[in-house]
């Protein structure tokens, strides 16, 4: 039988505050274990907790960026579990009244090839809810270990509706939502970190069925590339069951990336096995309209959005969007440079996606910081496309002036000049002696060109370059040739 797989993701995405959720205790990735905590996050007896309003700020702006509705008014619930990462034996969470509601976030699954643009979908959301993150175990030799570091850093968990289809939309999904996140600062999303975890929801059901089949949840998938294995192996697995005419049961799942196997954590799970209840210790938020509206005014254009633009007003090729649309530190470096210079976005951007991307692997530097820190300012960017768009030095010259640039930093026509790059063979009369010699010595090559091969005309410019040490404008010199041709036709 021909089985379609239903998917549902719940995404925790950590956010990005300098103290942790319902505490003054600080966090930072990295601290050494058990120093980043105070009576509140250890759950002791008489602690208190007290709301961090960053919190609620950054959860309220993702569910503004993906069009959520937001409450007006929303309470915290007491989730109970016993576990060791769980000190007070509940989690402070938000059960029937979640933060935000509905929306939807935008994806692009892969396309046939990496310069065509994949297929897009908007994947419904059912809400974001905020909560406090468990503390972190640690298992080596035999023993687990806790780390309460990690304990109330504010949460935000993010459910889908079940209509995703596939692991590659899976993979396209938290793509999105992790540079959309990044871009707003809202959660720097580094799943390495810890920082970004997902609850992958796996069923299937005969096509062209309506009624869901049975699920299995597997749990903290701490990387894309482990969603997308988990994803396609529970889809095998199930399949084969149902073909054998075997039932699925409910269960939640690890899945261990090195061994492409699973473990059976516990079986059912309802929402009323937590035993959930409201907080006592907790006022309800209330959010005011002008907050909303100062939030929502702050929010980044979605990445998409930013693409479509960029192909549209300003008709940058796919291959180009693609790269400067989904880093933050590219696309706020373009943008500053246009703003110099808007006359040719497409050179501008050819610079940074081919020469500064170069540059920057070379160096072993990556990231927005090592762009923004970069030498080759974007006004110098703007400045080189100036130079070579009024043929004062040619695009090879400028490519090598670059890398000057971003060594040693400093101006471009100063540079291009130090470089030898300014002046020399821009005389009409110089250049065309030096064609009619090329013309003379490259017999073959202009009768090629006379017969229509037009790529022979490349031929008869290399000696002219070569003559003019590069200072010769190209698109002057195959004027220059092809009017010498005609005449001599």
């Amino acid at each position: 039988m021909e089985y379609e797989a239903v998917i549902g993701l719940e995404v925790h995405v950590q956010l990005k505050t300098q103290t942790k959720m319902f505490s003054r205790a600080p966090y930072h990735f990295g601290g050494e274990p058990n120093t980043l905590t105070d009576p509140v996050v250890l759950g002791l007896p008489g602690a208190l907790p007290v709301m961090n309003l960053a919190a609620i700020r950054q959860c309220t702006r993702m569910g503004l960026l993906f069009g959520c509705k937001i409450a007006q008014r929303c309470k915290w619930d007491r989730k109970h579990y016993f576990y060791p990462d769980n000190p007070k034996n509940y989690q402070i969470s938000q059960y029937d009244q979640p933060l935000c509601t509905g929306g939807e976030v935008e994806i692009e699954v892969v396309g046939p090839a990496r310069n065509i643009m994949g297929p897009h979908r908007k994947i419904a959301l059912t809400r974001i809810h905020l909560e406090e993150d468990p503390a972190k175990l640690n298992h080596a030799g035999g023993h687990s270990l806790v780390d309460y570091n990690r304990s109330s850093v504010p949460l935000a968990e993010l459910v889908t509706e079940p209509v995703l289809c596939s692991a590659d939309e899976c993979v396209a999904f938290l793509n999105a939502l992790r540079v959309n996140l990044a871009n707003a600062g809202i959660s720097d999303c580094d799943m390495e970190k810890g920082q970004m975890r997902c609850d992958a929801n796996v069923s299937l059901r005969p096509r062209g069925q309506t009624a869901f089949g049975i699920r299995t949840e597997t749990k903290n998938l701490n990387s894309v590339s482990a969603v997308k294995a988990a994803v396609e192996k529970q889809i095998k697995i199930q399949a084969k069951r149902l073909d054998n005419g075997a039932t699925i049961d409910q269960e939640t799942l690890r899945f261990d990336m090195e061994t492409q196997t699973f473990t059976v954590l516990r079986s059912k799970e309802d929402a009323h096995d937590y035993r959930y209840f409201p907080d006592p210790d907790l006022m309800p938020v209330e959010l005011t309209a002008d907050q909303l509206d100062a939030w929502r005014r702050d929010l980044p254009e979605l990445v998409f959005d930013k693409q479509r633009r960029y192909i549209e007003t300003m008709q940058l090729p796919y291959t180009i969007t693609s790269v400067i649309c989904h880093d933050k530190g590219l696309s706020d470096y373009f943008e500053a440079a246009l703003a110099v210079n808007a006359k040719n976005p497409k050179g501008v951007a050819n610079f940074i996606i081919n020469d500064l991307l170069r540059e920057l692997s070379a160096a072993a530097l990556e990231g927005s910081q090592a762009i923004a820190d970069s030498k080759v300012t974007p006004a110098a960017v703007a400045e080189l496309v100036e130079l070579t768009d009024t043929g004062v030095i040619t695009k090879q010259n400028a490519k090598a002036a670059f890398v000057e640039l971003f060594k040693n930093g400093g101006h471009p026509k100063a540079v291009a000049e130090t470089m030898g790059f300014l002046g020399g063979a821009t005389d009409a009369g110089e250049l065309e002696a030096l064609c009619m010699e090329s013309m003379r010595q490259n017999a073959k090559a202009v009768q090629q060109f006379k017969d229509g091969n037009e790529k022979a005309i490349n031929s008869l410019k290399g000696p002219i370059m070569k003559a003019t040490k590069g200072k010769a404008n190209p698109q002057q010199v195959d004027e220059i040739l092809r009017k010498l041709i005609l005449e001599n036709a």
